[in-house]
């Protein structure tokens, strides 16, 4: 049975993927001259609609600062030592899954595309789509499916549903939607019990180039490939002919590896 969305919870703006896209555009500078100012309009009317925009376009500064940043292997040994510092004190920043400060995440984006390959061209790569992931989320989490399966939540990019993992200790607590060279990029965002935060990204349209360099394995005849990103891991598969990525803090490798796991079945 085909899962259905549900009503976001009272009080919380509500945003549909026409509006979560029309934010991320808006923000980025990509969105058609004319239609900024009707967009804007739109977005800063909504419930702390204005705060979500100066959001998103902080973030995008830091996004665009480390995609031309040119680093030695030197400088990437200093950005692992400092998120091992960061590690260890006492009182740790608030996380970037959650809307964390752009300095933070602009060490991530780094660590990313310094790290991750690029895609063939005219097409994102694995490193675009992880980093976009990265922002944080921009509304609600979607809702559990309504009747069954009750493993979904009401939420697909072409027919490939992300998981309701509330049952294994994950809750999905967020939800962003970006366009990327004509691809349609849907984050979820989970929290476990102990800390752990992942943020699973499904990419419309045709498959992305697979990162080279990863770490291999199979599960249900589909490849995971596991990079190791600082502190963040990350997993991605192809399911239904979609890219999917795993990204997490707080978790380790075979955590996410098996969260991936459970992906690679014949449910669509």
């Amino acid at each position: 049975m085909k899962p259905t969305a549900a009503d976001n919870e009272a009080g919380r703006p509500e945003m549909g993927r026409r509006d979560l896209a029309d934010l991320a555009m808006l923000a980025d500078g990509s969105l058609p001259p004319a239609r900024r100012a009707e967009v804007e309009a739109r977005i800063v009317a909504l419930p702390g609609g204005r705060e979500l925009l100066e959001n998103e376009r902080t973030a995008v500064e830091a996004l665009r600062g480390a995609e031309h940043a040119r680093a030695p292997a030197s400088l990437r040994e200093r950005i692992a030592a400092e998120q091992a510092r960061a590690g260890r004190a006492p009182q740790r920043r608030r996380e970037v899954l959650g809307g964390g400060l752009a300095g933070a995440l602009a060490v991530l984006v780094l660590v990313l595309v310094l790290v991750l390959p690029g895609g063939s061209p005219g097409s994102p790569s694995i490193s675009q789509a992880a980093s976009l992931g990265l922002r944080g989320p921009s509304a609600p989490a979607p809702p559990p499916a309504r009747g069954t399966p009750r493993d979904l939540l009401a939420r697909d990019v072409d027919e490939v549903y992300f998981p309701n993992w509330s049952g294994i200790g994950y809750k999905a607590t967020g939800e962003r939607i970006d366009r990327l060279d004509g691809h349609l990029l849907d984050t979820i965002y989970y929290i476990g019990s102990r800390g752990a935060r992942i943020a699973y990204t499904i990419v419309g349209g045709s498959a992305l180039a697979e990162p080279t360099g990863a770490t291999l394995s199979q599960s249900n005849h589909v490849e995971l490939r596991a990079l190791a990103l600082g502190h963040r891991q990350l997993v991605t598969w192809r399911r239904a002919g979609h890219t999917c990525i795993l990204t997490g803090a707080h978790v380790s490798d075979q955590a996410l590896l098996h969260l991936a796991s459970r992906e690679t079945g014949e449910r669509s």
